[in-house]
């Protein structure tokens, strides 16, 4: 079935190839335990997309990177994240079913449980891990990782944290064109926002797009769980034109008079100490998440983002909604 993407601009299938990862769409349903009077929450729950226990944004961002790679004849990508980045695994196991080695530098992050099970995770992917602890060390040894992994006398595709790059972000402008169908065929009323983590802003870039060439009005309000990256309004509405001139430049017919800027919120009291670092409003939500709704949400991204829907939502700064939580969690 060719992504809602295609249907709309079917000259794009061979300048964007996509490669099926996941099942779409993915469900909404109300969450009604977390309802108040006036704003109805409904849930968009990106954790069933993908296969073999994976779900969450990483998979929606390879189905288009992976297959980009693979065009321009790209056998290696390096990429950076945490420690016990989902996104570094995500990409490891998916590239290697397709031929793609992946080379990982890895940022120090508090180490607990769940990071040090991921790191072992890594270390069974197949992927070259580099240990490069802070991001400016990072930097400085990129141009080191890129030269290194050249083949075939091609560079290796490089990617940003979370695959956070305009062809990443076509993950979600497909996830917001699927929502709009969603909305259409009557499975969830239009809403007013719509709530999820910002970790590296491809996803609330991708949506901020999709929603616009959709024709939905729906704001996104992006919940920042990282320090790390800058990640305020102007830079995601940098990322959102970029994808939106990434379209154009393959081939889509989008008119100049659309843009994607305007339909952004971005959030900031909810990081608590840090990326990665314990937040008790997020693990009380975390709790009632689970409790109440059978969702499951992890500390570091989504729970954060379901501690600022609620505060916000009981400070009326939703309206009558509805509202949408997206649920971006992976591993499951």
């Amino acid at each position: 079935m060719k992504p809602h993407l295609h249907q709309l601009h079917p000259e794009l299938a061979d300048t964007l190839p996509h490669l099926r990862l996941g099942t779409s769409p993915t469900p909404v349903r109300r969450l009604s335990a977390f309802d108040t009077v006036n704003t109805p929450i409904w849930l968009k729950d990106d954790s069933a997309f993908g296969d073999g226990g994976w779900g969450g944004n990483k998979v929606r961002k390879l189905e288009w990177l992976l297959p980009d790679a693979l065009r321009r004849h790209r056998t290696t990508i390096v990429t950076v994240g945490g420690l016990g980045t989902n996104w570094g695994l995500a990409t490891a196991l998916y590239g290697r079913e397709h031929g793609v080695k992946t080379v990982l530098a890895l940022i120090d992050q508090p180490e607990d449980d769940h990071v040090r099970a991921q790191l072992k995770r890594l270390r069974e992917s197949g992927a070259d891990l580099h240990f490069t602890h802070t991001k400016a060390r990072t930097i400085l040894a990129a141009p080191w990782l890129l030269a290194r992994n050249f083949a075939n006398g091609r560079p290796p595709y490089f990617l940003p944290a979370g695959g956070s790059s305009p062809v990443g972000a076509l993950g979600y402008v497909e996830a917001a064109l699927e929502l709009a169908e969603q909305v259409r065929n009557g499975e969830l009323p239009e809403p007013t926002h719509i709530v999820t983590a910002l970790g590296s802003g491809g996803t609330v870039a991708g949506l901020s797009v999709g929603l616009r060439l959709a024709g939905l009005s729906t704001r996104v309000v992006g919940v920042v769980v990282n320090d790390t990256l800058r990640l305020d309004e102007p830079a995601m509405s940098k990322l959102a034109d970029r994808t939106l001139r990434l379209l154009r430049a393959r081939g889509a017919r989008i008119p100049e008079t659309l843009s994607p800027t305007g339909n952004l919120e971005i959030v900031t009291d909810w990081l608590g100490p840090g990326y990665g670092q314990p937040y008790p409003e997020a693990a009380t939500a975390q709790a009632l998440s689970w409790d109440r709704e059978q969702m499951t949400l992890e500390p570091v991204y989504t729970a954060k983002a379901m501690a600022a829907l609620m505060d916000l939502d009981a400070h009326g700064r939703f309206g009558d909604g509805p509202v949408v939580y997206l649920n971006t969690n992976g591993p499951r």
